[in-house]
């Protein structure tokens, strides 16, 4: 694709070859804004909140700050990529109750230039929009230049152009209606407007949502001023409103594009318009400040990665256990939890987590001296902990606390016990014993939680009891302490204090119920760290508590893993969601219309209903055959997806393409062992008395497209395990100077029986002799997995095509 008024265009990937098997993009971020502009009445202050685009689809939105010009929104947010992209846009928006919130500013960055902010704060100046600022979609098109004889005999020359195809282009009032107006800008000034070729059902483009069209239009031109003719497209959407037609976007090339041949054909990326407009001086808006985490990872099958990845599962039997793969990696990051996700993720997926983070729980646990500081470290052993219990115990969280949650959240009962912050007519002592009340009710569901704790973080805990009793046998209480750390401070407070980073609420909570939420959590840490000043009989309460979690093994539920969730054997809520589905004509006279729906998702069924009463109606999670992707040209509206059923399909829309990925996963997870489960499907609607995908003229006739659906329902084997090896590579290809340098350190303690080198001492080396050969065999697995990116890239710059698609 050319991205720009025609500097030198940059190429395009190629498909991947045989022995890939796919790219990934993934990212996340927080951030603050500062010095935004005042509001123009009294109060001055702004109630601000920040959005997240992909181009122009919003896919996250933080809390809103309320009456602040420096709003913090420190809001982290995590997702793989499903679509292409060419910027992640960070929207500013102002709260206005009466009227549509509008839009302070924004900060757009380029896909290729992400890297440049990688993983580093950076404060963005917050740039202007305007409607013409906001584009997306690029264009295919071709330009041809002939000779042509007049009636007179002259020969003069014609300028052909047409644009072969748009993608990506914005859903505007539901619509895409495209049309060209084409100017030839030199001494002779040519324009003319195009007509676009509609058909009734016209195309368009299943993951970008982009319509297909052919534009024509031809120029009369002096051979002579080729080279000083420059040729414009603008690109508009016909619409039927009184406010005129919207514009999509325009190109801009020189003619001399046509020196060496009498035709060009390229992808062209549309530019915002360029009208001469006086910009804002910088600062005037403000700034916003960025952290950034993104990564591409091109993955190879999984014969690549063997060397490396049976080095990384051998980590729980090398003694010592800070001589394995996987601690080295702990040991030359710069942050832990770039190394705990992988890892994590990656013994998951083969089944060995617990023995991986007993053996470094124990070795961290001997290092440690005093019991008061157990496991309170950001170390190595606690982010994987933390990521574990992220991935095994959501749906625990979810049983645990959901209910409560929503009832502080509905009810609105005042908690304040700080006099300062008390308003007008509340009582103090009413309000402590509100948060008295809150407290004792979650405290009793955490208690009685321990039959629905997750296996996998039960045995965890058992090793960290076990260990820390080991070592601080004069210490009672540290069994207890060790664990406590965890599954309060760490598990249920966090989800507490956030309950939408846990998905225990849809939306951000209201500034009052975020305060009472506060207190719970603190109040819920302050017990859960079992401190000595503690009374007796507080510490004996929780000691009951932390013996059911540490010594639960056998449960009388039966737990499935699906996709990092665990669900008991029991219509439990494992998610819903507002959400836009179309009527599937089980009445014979009803309309198929579009209405809004509270979709609920239990590990029996999937319903929908007006509000979170009664469901209007039900699928039986086994009646689910399969769960895809819609194509837009159905319905010309994006991010939909469809549940087969045996009779008809129903089709939803999610709101962005995040969550559309997401219900699609879970959906397909839950109901992956349905023996009656499709093969193939269709991926656009039946409208009009036909499949559009396939034209096949009965309702009933078999799919035309193989169902990509096919993951086992198990945690073990829904992740991919050389997906994850391949981030562990990237990382240690990363750090590899710190890797030479603990080679190093190695070698200087196996000749010297000195102190450390001051250089070294931040490297934990037990065993210099098995810390080298570790380090050595890293090394090489690093080299040749390099070596096979580099002749890949070499292969598809050779093979990529300046100007494709």
């Amino acid at each position: 694709v050319v991205s720009s008024f025609f500097p030198p265009p940059f190429p395009s990937p190629k498909p991947p070859p045989t022995s890939s098997k796919k790219c990934t993009f993934y990212f996340c971020l927080s951030g603050e804004a500062k010095n935004l502009p005042t509001y123009p009445g009294p109060n001055k202050m702004r109630d601000c909140y920040c959005t997240v685009n992909l181009d122009q689809e919003e896919v996250f939105r933080t809390k809103i700050v309320e009456k602040s010009l420096c709003p913090f929104y420190g809001e982290d947010f995590y997702c793989e990529i499903p679509r292409s992209f060419r910027h992640l846009s960070f929207y500013i928006f102002d709260r206005d109750v009466f009227r549509r919130d509008s839009i302070i500013g924004k900060v757009a960055i380029q896909k290729e230039d992400l890297q440049k902010y990688h993983n580093r704060d950076t404060w963005f100046q917050l740039q202007h929009v305007d409607a013409d600022s906001e584009v997306q979609g690029k264009v295919h098109l071709e330009m041809r230049l002939s000779e042509v004889i007049t009636d007179t005999g002259v020969i003069c020359h014609k300028l052909a152009t047409r644009v072969l195809e748009c993608q990506g282009l914005p859903i505007v009032n539901g619509q895409c209606d495209p049309y060209a107006t084409v100017t030839l800008a030199g001494p002779y000034r040519q324009s003319k407007k195009t007509k676009l070729k509609r058909d009734r059902q016209p195309p368009f483009d299943e993951d970008l949502g982009s319509s297909n069209c052919s534009l024509f239009s031809s120029f009369k031109l002096n051979l002579c001023y080729l080279l000083l003719l420059r040729f414009r497209v603008d690109l508009w959407n016909a619409s039927n409103l009184k406010f005129g037609d919207e514009f999509l976007g325009e190109l801009r090339i020189p003619l001399k594009v046509l020196r060496q041949s009498s035709s060009y054909e390229a992808w062209y990326f549309l530019q915002p318009r360029d009208n001469g407009s006086k910009s804002l001086k910088p600062g005037d808006l403000g700034s916003l400040r960025l952290n950034v985490v993104y990564t591409e990872d091109h993955v190879f099958s999984s014969d690549y990665y063997s060397p490396l990845r049976d080095l990384l599962l051998r980590s729980a039997d090398v003694e010592p256990v800070s001589a394995s793969a996987a601690h080295i990696l702990g040991e030359v990051c710069r942050e832990k939890h770039e190394a705990a996700i992988p890892l994590v993720r990656l013994f998951l997926h083969y089944g060995k987590i617990v023995p991986f983070i007993s053996a470094i729980a124990n070795a961290e646990v001997k290092r440690t001296q005093d019991p008061n500081t157990i496991f309170r470290g950001n170390s190595l052993t606690s982010k994987c902990i933390d990521e574990t219990m992220k991935l095994a115990g959501m749906h625990y969280l979810q049983v645990t606390l959901k209910p409560i949650i929503e009832e502080i959240c509905q009810v609105h009962k005042s908690c304040e016990i700080d006099p300062v912050k008390l308003k007008d007519g509340e009582n103090l002592e009413n309000n402590m014993e509100n948060l008295r009340q809150y407290v004792d009710r979650i405290f009793n569901v955490i208690t009685k939680s321990g039959v629905s704790c997750p296996t996998v973080m039960c045995d965890i805990f058992f090793s960290l009891r076990e260990s820390a009793a080991k070592r601080f046998q004069g210490d009672l209480d540290v069994r207890y302490t060790a664990v406590s750390s965890f599954i309060f401070l760490r598990f249920f407070a966090p989800a507490i204090l956030s309950p939408n980073l846990f998905q225990l609420t849809p939306h951000h909570t209201d500034p009052q119920t975020s305060r009472t939420l506060t207190l719970i959590s603190k109040t819920i840490q302050t017990l859960g760290s079992l401190s000595k000043s503690k009374s007796v009989s507080l510490l004996a309460c929780f000691s009951s508590l932390l013996r059911a979690f540490c010594f639960l093994k056998v449960k009388p539920l039966s737990f499935k893993y699906f996709g990092g969730k665990t669900f008991a054997s029991l219509a439990c809520p494992i998610s819903n969601r507002f959400m836009i589905k179309r009527a599937q004509g089980r009445k014979r006279f009803g309309m198929k219309n579009f209405k809004k729906r509270w979709f609920r998702l239990t590990n029996h069924e999937f319903t929908y209903q007006k509000s979170k009463d009664q469901p209007l109606y039900s699928i039986p999670i086994e009646n689910i055959l399969a769960v895809e992707k819609l194509e837009e040209e159905s319905f010309k509206m994006k991010n939909m997806f469809q549940v087969i059923q045996p009779e008809r399909a129903l089709y939803i829309q999610a709101n962005n393409c995040v969550e559309a990925k997401d219900w699609i996963d879970i959906l397909t997870k839950v109901s992956q062992c349905n023996k009656k489960r499709l093969t193939v499907y269709h991926p656009s609607a039946y409208l009009n008395g036909h499949w559009l995908c396939c034209k096949a003229t009965c309702d009933t006739t078999p799919g035309c497209t193989p169902c990509t659906g096919g993951l086992p329902a198990n945690i073990q084997l829904d992740i991919d395990g050389d997906r994850e090896t391949e981030r562990i590579y990237s990382l240690f290809n990363l750090y590899m100077s710190k890797l030479e340098k603990m080679q190093e350190a190695c070698g200087s303690k196996s000749v010297y029986d000195g102190p450390e080198q001051e250089e070294y001492s931040t490297f934990i080396i037990d065993d210099p002799q098995e810390t080298y050969k570790t380090l050595k065999q890293i090394i090489a697995g690093v080299g040749a997995l390099e070596q096979e990116h580099a002749q890949y890239k070499r292969d598809k710059f050779k093979k990529t095509k300046y100007g494709s698609q």
